[in-house]
């Protein structure tokens, strides 16, 4: 089964080579890399530009900040793979974790694969307090409206058939879109798994760009989804 590995990227010219030649060898031959620059003010898109020539590779440069979500739906619409994944441009998630996150895919046993940081499986970074309640108040909250058991809502490693992928209508620009994917794949019936993850979390200092207000959106947009499309 091919792989289209999705990496939006804004402002991250001290990781995104590192990460992206970690994909390139993460060990799983059969993939694509899709890259979306969302007008980076940094040199990110310097950096981006060096792999253009490089056959795995779909580059995208936005022309201005669009949002993780725009970026999110602009990659998954050029995907020609069996399995998405999305990869952060950061260091927070390791590549070389792909392939047992899309195991149960390749298994059959999955529709979606969710790399949880909390699940006690994986060597995880502590994070801060405020931000991991954060995270269980909207994982439970979204558990609550799908009847999923998971615990990791708003990871980064999201494993899904691009089929069932392109067959939800996704809308949100922000970070939104974690949860409004969630909700979505739940309302089709897709059958969900989870896989635990090593996590190297960053502060706010070493630019982590989720806040409080995207913890606040993220709520509206299960409320939202929950009940429109």
């Amino acid at each position: 089964m091919k792989l289209s590995v999705i990496i939006p990227c804004y402002n991250e010219e001290s990781t995104i080579e590192t990460i992206l030649n970690r994909v390139i060898n993460n060990n799983y031959n059969n993939k694509e890399i899709i890259v979306i620059d969302d007008c980076s003010t940094d040199n990110s898109k310097n950096i981006i530009q060096k792999y253009k020539n490089n056959n795995l590779f779909k580059i995208i440069f936005n022309d201005k900040n669009m949002g993780k979500g725009f970026c999110l739906r602009e990659a998954i619409n050029l995907a020609s793979g069996d399995i998405c994944i999305i990869q952060d441009a950061d260091l927070e998630y390791d590549p070389a974790e792909h392939i047992r996150v899309i195991q149960p895919i390749l298994d059959g046993k999955a529709d979606v694969v969710y790399g949880s940081r909390f699940t006690g499986k994986g060597i995880s970074k502590l994070i801060n307090l405020k931000q991991r309640f954060g995270n269980y108040l909207i994982t439970s909250f979204c558990n609550l409206i799908t009847n999923l058991n998971l615990t990791d809502v708003e990871t980064c490693f999201k494993a899904i058939k691009t089929k069932k992928l392109k067959s939800i209508k996704l809308k949100e620009n922000s970070f939104g879109i974690e949860p409004e994917i969630t909700i979505k794949l739940a309302k089709i019936k897709c059958d969900f798994h989870e896989v635990g993850i090593n996590y190297h979390g960053r502060s706010f200092s070493e630019g982590k760009k989720i806040s409080w207000f995207d913890g606040i959106l993220a709520m509206y947009c299960i409320v939202r989804y929950s009940l429109y499309d």
